[in-house]
């Protein structure tokens, strides 16, 4: 299955995504919605967490974020983000993080980046756990960094150190957004 870019410098570009129920690609009505609140990200450094097939990170890069980095461990997963990475010559705006998100701070902490918005769709069964690991990111993001967390509509969830800014949902997909300027 193949999803397209939206909007942006690679427009109508296609995405591959990994087969099977392990991954559950953001629609295209969502990724669209979702980049619309969020505005230009003229220079952003994001961090795509359960990336799947990439395709968040790489709709932020079309839309002018500087860099991406990728945390993913399922395999097929990891293989999709790589061959889109590599099918868009985007190797020199992107990271590739094949651990687990619960791993991830560590391994981000060795770096100097500091990141401006963090996309996390995590498996939905998965979703406290997601919650609980975002709550640990705070030395790598900036000040003003802002956290989209993708989950079933019914959920209400909370990160430690954020704010809830913004709730959305369409169908059974919600999205709540989560501010960190608010606390600096």
């Amino acid at each position: 299955m193949s999803i397209r870019v939206i909007a942006g410098s690679l427009k109508r570009r296609l995405l591959k995504t990994p087969a099977g129920l392990a991954t559950r690609p953001t629609s295209g009505r969502v990724r669209e919605a979702l980049f619309s609140i969020l505005g230009p990200l003229d220079g952003a450094r994001v961090l795509d967490l359960y990336a799947g097939s990439g395709a968040l990170g790489i709709e932020a890069i079309s839309r002018g974020a500087e860099h991406a980095t990728f945390v993913e461990c399922e395999r097929s997963a990891l293989a999709c983000i790589r061959e889109n990475i590599e099918a868009l010559a985007l190797a020199a705006q992107t990271s590739v993080l094949p651990v687990r998100v619960e791993s991830a701070s560590s391994k981000l902490l060795a770096g100097e980046t500091r990141f401006d918005l963090v996309f996390c769709d995590p498996p939905w069964k998965d979703g406290a756990r997601a919650a609980l690991a975002l709550g640990t990111l705070g030395p790598v993001l900036s000040a003003t960094a802002r956290v989209l967390l993708e989950h079933p509509a019914r959920q209400r969830p909370a990160v430690e150190g954020f704010t809830l800014t913004d709730e959305r949902s369409w169908g059974d997909t919600g999205l709540s957004i989560f501010d960190r300027a608010s606390l600096v």
